[in-house]
């Protein structure tokens, strides 16, 4: 029987692109988390490299975003970080580029969703937290690299860690909890 309030809407989407290696974690691990049991409240979503999409998506209203992506932070191949998007420093300006549905970075797309809620009223999402995977190569090629591919199951533990704090459960991510690959918190 439900209370008849409404959950807290939380929205997974894994970015990237399947043809350029490790540029396809985010797609990779989102599959993996769909054949995961997630809360009621919880979207998994395929985005890949329609950043528009989903942008446009975040419009429906979600609490929290966690966005899965291939992310180059100068670690070891495979290290996975957890990056808070409204901390300072942790956004990069979007480049000052035409926009390109194909080749939108999770920058570019919170900053296209900032426009969008500007002119719609529509409100984005109160948290967006990445975990994203270092890379070892993103090079033409379909397919992750060994350090890679060995991350997403530690990647879906800590996504699945993130969401019990996200829909109010308690809190159990860990930097440098042991059964994952090492964990960095981004700064």
């Amino acid at each position: 029987m439900t209370s008849g309030a409404a959950l807290p809407r939380t929205l997974v989407a894994g970015v990237g692109n399947i043809f350029l290696g490790d540029d396809g974690f985010g797609v990779e691990a989102a599959r993996a988390l769909a054949g995961e049991a997630l809360p009621e409240a919880v979207e998994v979503a395929d985005i890949g490299i329609r950043g528009v999409h989903l942008a446009y998506q975040l419009l429906d209203g979600y609490d929290t975003l966690v966005v899965l992506d291939a992310t180059a932070r100068g670690a070891e191949p495979g290290t996975l970080y957890v990056i808070d998007a409204a901390e300072p420093g942790s956004r990069r300006p979007p480049d000052a580029v035409a926009l390109d549905g194909h080749r939108m970075s999770p920058d570019a797309v919170l900053a296209l969703l900032g426009t969008l809620c500007a002119g719609t009223g529509a409100v984005p999402p109160r948290r967006t937290l990445v975990v994203g995977c270092e890379p070892a190569t993103v090079e033409e090629g379909i397919g992750l690299s060994p350090p890679v591919a060995a991350a997403v199951p530690g990647a879906v533990r800590l996504v699945r860690e993130l969401l019990g704090e996200a829909v109010g459960g308690e809190a159990v991510a860990r930097p440098g909890h042991t059964s994952l690959p090492p964990l960095r918190r981004a700064p």
